[in-house]
């Protein structure tokens, strides 16, 4: 095969791959920008609605402040104690998550001091709302799991598309040229320009955000091939050995035996068994993780207290688990602080840019095709 048909081959599909899941791509990274910063989005939200917290000697035990809660929903029994989110700073609140019957998710923020519930989400705010639609709409495009399928597939075919267009680029030939944009040409050339700078530049993050996005959503398939390929052992997933009639281990037990695991790891979040064979799940910030919210855990077994699994994310045990703990830097685009994940933003925002270019080229090209000369720009 000579280098021509390949190229021609890689073209076809490059433009076919493009038309084809180019809506959805588009979808996804426009949702996708709104969420890089959702976190401070709602953070302020949350202060507006809570208001000021005055810090007032020592927080509460967290086992004080879920007595609280459990007595203010004795009421209703078909809420379930879900998780909480333990405060990060002086002036933060509790935040306990319900569960209803009907699936729908709760916040309750308490008072870090007083134990007063400030306010809860029954009734969500405009952000809470516009967030509730726009999260499962970048994830499965509101469509649940058929919908999570889709959207990995066109993540694949997203990595197939930029590997695509990388091979394409015209800067391999001439460096100079691959980064240049003509704006005094025909509006044809302009447009190609703009599309092979604007697709080379985001190439990378690109595929990082549409791979790992994949691989989550394929999580069944993708994670065993990874820790099959690296030769990483299988995670078990951690399980309680349920015996009937018995109470899970107080909280504060838990908490002391899990602690022991990661001595220098800050509290962030609990996560409650929702099945009697669940384990709990206790999340950890160790000092030298730069994200806030931690990645590392602790399970134990909820009966007995017995360590189940220890996921120190600063000392993965394989080299699986250094992959798939980096996924979440390179999806979220927090590996480089903030400029990276502003950087994000406009990343999010390239396919709609690469499919309105990427139209317009095939627009012109079969409209003009007898009359195009033997060369296209792309190959230029």
């Amino acid at each position: 095969m000579t280098y021509k048909t390949l190229r021609n081959i890689v073209f076809a599909l490059h433009r076919y791959i493009g038309l084809g899941v180019g809506l959805i791509a588009i979808i996804v990274g426009l949702t996708g920008s709104l969420l890089v910063f959702q976190s401070e989005i709602t953070t302020h939200q949350k202060r507006f609605q809570i208001g000021s917290i005055t810090p007032k000697g020592e927080m509460l035990p967290i086992e004080v402040v879920l007595n609280t809660m459990k007595k203010s929903y004795a009421s209703q029994p078909d809420s379930k104690l879900n998780r909480v989110y333990v405060p990060t700073k002086p002036d933060e609140p509790f935040d306990v998550v319900y569960v209803t019957k009907n699936n729908d998710w709760i916040d309750n923020y308490v008072h870090p001091y007083t134990g007063a519930v400030l306010v809860n989400n029954l009734n969500s705010n405009p952000v809470d709302r516009f967030y509730k639609v726009i999260y499962p709409l970048h994830t499965s495009l509101l469509a649940n799991d058929m919908g999570n399928k889709i959207v990995g597939t066109v993540g694949l075919l997203m990595c197939i598309l930029t590997i695509s267009g990388i091979f394409l680029w015209p800067g391999w030939r001439k460096l100079r040229m691959g980064f240049r944009i003509k704006w005094n040409a025909h509006p044809k050339r302009v447009n190609f320009d703009i599309h092979k700078v604007a697709g080379m530049i985001a190439a990378v993050f690109l595929f990082f955000t549409f791979f790992t996005g994949f691989c989550w959503n394929f999580s069944e398939f993708s994670e065993p091939v990874i820790r099959a390929i690296t030769f990483s052992g299988v995670k078990q997933e951690p399980v309680s050995q349920y015996i009937p009639g018995q109470s899970p281990l107080k909280l504060p037990e838990q908490l002391k035996i899990a602690q022991a695991q990661l001595p220098t790891a800050e509290l962030r979040s609990v996560y409650f068994p929702q099945k009697p064979d669940s384990a709990l799940m206790i999340r950890y910030k160790l000092p030298q993780e730069k994200v806030d919210y931690g990645n590392s855990y602790v399970y134990l077994d909820q009966y007995n207290g017995k360590v189940l699994r220890v996921d120190n994310f600063l000392k993965p045990s394989s080299l699986g688990d250094r992959i798939l703990n980096s996924f979440d830097a390179l999806h979220y685009g927090t590996f480089g602080g903030l400029p990276t994940r502003i950087l994000y933003v406009f990343v999010g925002l390239s396919p709609f840019l690469l499919l309105v270019t990427g139209i317009d080229m095939y627009w012109h090209r079969k409209r003009h095709k007898t009359n195009l000369p033997t060369k296209t720009f792309a190959q230029k």
